[in-house]
């Protein structure tokens, strides 16, 4: 899966702003700035990554199903998580 980090610990603010990242995401190791919050392209993680932060008490998990997009939150970091090509192929 495909990472976007956005540092920010205010849900408030990552959700004004969780739209404009989906719209126009940084590239791989790529930071830009939105409204005044640092949004990084992390590259890809693996489907074990997401299924181990998610058993972790600190970490807050959130589903988007009608675009299959993963929401993990955890410190003053918000990962999303978006189907790579070739998983939304399968």
């Amino acid at each position: 899966m495909k990472c976007i980090s956005v540092y920010t610990n205010s849900f408030e603010l990552f959700s004004d702003i969780y739209e404009q990242v989906l719209q126009t995401p940084p590239q791989e190791n790529e930071d830009i700035v939105i409204e005044g919050v640092t949004v990084s392209g992390s590259g890809h993680v693996p489907e074990q990554y997401i299924e181990r932060m998610r058993v972790k008490p600190e970490v807050v998990v959130m589903k988007e199903k009608a675009r299959n997009i993963m929401i993990l939150q955890h410190g003053d970091v918000f990962e999303i998580c978006l189907p790579s090509d070739e998983e939304e192929a399968v």
